[in-house]
């Protein structure tokens, strides 16, 4: 095989691995009974998701985005406010930079929010909760908005919201 062949076979490895672990992770997010070894799979599903899509053949700057984003939502689902923030502000850098807007944009305020939450910080975090909503609200595709909205509403918000 040369080499040529040889790197797209890994390319379209990377990419089929960034896929499968972000499935790995939803599965783990839906699952009411986590353990805590549960948990940890999660840290290390997101950021080997992100790895991956970064090597794949049709990686994008939104799939950064995404990444830095998941990573930070599964870091606030567990808590750990201080690592939920700092991927927050790597998605939200990414936001800005490429001008990313619609969905991408009401979830990295949403991705804010909710490490202000696991940080304990209500105040920012309601400020940054209504930035994704009113961005939320404007996010043209139906189906896009009904995704969007369904993950505002999930749990964990910690007391931000009360």
């Amino acid at each position: 095989m040369n080499t040529v062949n040889n790197l797209s076979e890994k390319q379209k490895m990377h990419h089929y691995m960034g896929i499968e672990m972000n499935i790995q992770i939803w599965n783990l997010l839906n699952n009411k009974n986590r353990s805590e070894q549960d948990g940890k799979r999660m840290v290390m599903f997101a950021k080997a998701s992100l790895f991956h899509w970064k090597l794949s053949p049709k990686f994008q700057p939104i799939n950064e985005q995404r990444g830095e984003w998941m990573i930070s939502h599964v870091y606030s689902v567990l808590g750990n406010g201080k690592e939920a923030l700092a991927h927050a502000n790597k998605a939200w850098s990414l936001t800005k930079k490429h001008k990313f807007n619609d969905f991408d944009l009401a979830y990295a305020h949403e991705c804010l929010s909710r490490a202000y939450a696991a940080s304990g910080n209500n105040l920012k975090c309601k400020s940054w909760y209504k930035k994704a909503e009113q961005c939320g609200d404007l996010i043209s595709d139906t189906k896009d908005k009904e995704i969007f909205f369904g993950d505002l509403n999930k749990d964990p918000w910690y007391d931000c919201l009360t």
